[in-house]
């Protein structure tokens, strides 16, 4: 098993759970999140634009501002087995991905253990039903 955790725009959110769902993937977490990208940006270029008031409202306008704010997000987290995990990966991409910087990040993380809070069974207990 794999812990698939996905940053994503907000804006994709509704479009996101409708891709997971349809792929049959119903059961996950959502969460809000603040963040920024590594990608340094010359702060006197956003200074420019922000005294121009010229600050498009896209993907391009969050990436300027980012060097200087944390930028909301939404976080998924699904727990899949292994043999899911290229899928998963290749919804999430097609439905978050508008090819500008922003777009998000996947990692997929192993998961040693799982209980179930109701009753203590493992994953292997109940038949590998999450």
């Amino acid at each position: 098993m794999k812990e698939i955790m996905a940053i994503v725009r907000q804006n994709k959110v509704n479009a996101t759970k409708n891709a997971l769902a349809e792929a049959g993937f119903p059961a996950f977490t959502c969460r809000k999140v603040m963040g920024r990208g590594k990608k340094p940006i010359d702060p006197s270029v956003v200074k420019t634009i922000l005294e121009a008031e010229a600050m498009p409202v896209s993907p391009v306008g969050e990436y300027i501002t980012e060097a200087s704010r944390l930028i909301p997000k939404r976080c998924f987290v699904l727990v899949v087995p292994d043999e899911e995990i290229k899928r998963l990966v290749e919804v999430i991409m097609e439905v978050n991905s508008t090819e500008n910087p922003g777009d998000g990040k996947i990692f997929v993380l192993p998961i040693m253990e799982s209980y179930r809070v109701r009753d203590g069974k493992t994953v292997d207990d109940i038949d590998s039903s999450y």
